[in-house]
């Protein structure tokens, strides 16, 4: 579950993200009419099963001072993808979706093969992207 101060905008961009639909119920109201799951409580599934990720509506929200600071990460999401080829296509779509780029490592340091990339959602959550294939 995450918070969010605008907890339908926040669930857009994990539905555009992610492939996400929303539960029953909490699809977008129509254009004009109030969004009263909006104001509260949004649930989004996977098509296929499995996966679920659910906003809450709050007043206020501190985004964290990652990677230092008073603010602690709270939580943060890992998302693979399985090149970095994808990873450069998943990167521009973050950016397109109001997401921000705040750390890369797309070549692994000598010690770590991990290749990822580190972001903020639009409310400011933390996420990851990994590449799952290594090197050879």
């Amino acid at each position: 579950m995450l918070d969010s101060t605008d907890a339908r905008t926040l669930a857009e961009f994990y539905r555009s993200l992610l492939g996400l639909e929303y539960a029953e119920g909490d699809e977008p109201p129509p254009p004009g009419a109030p969004d009263e799951h909006g104001r509260d409580w949004l649930v989004l599934r996977d098509p296929g099963g499995g996966r679920q990720l659910a906003f809450q509506q709050v007043e206020r929200l501190r985004e964290p001072d990652w990677p230092d600071g008073p603010v602690p990460q709270q939580m943060h999401l890992d998302l693979s993808v399985a090149s970095l080829e994808e990873l450069l296509n998943q990167h521009e779509r973050v950016l397109a979706l109001g997401g921000r780029l705040l750390s890369n490592r797309d070549q692994p340091d000598p010690d770590d093969e991990e290749r990822f990339r580190v972001y903020r959602d639009p409310q400011g959550h933390l996420f990851c992207i990994f590449v799952a294939e290594r090197e050879a």
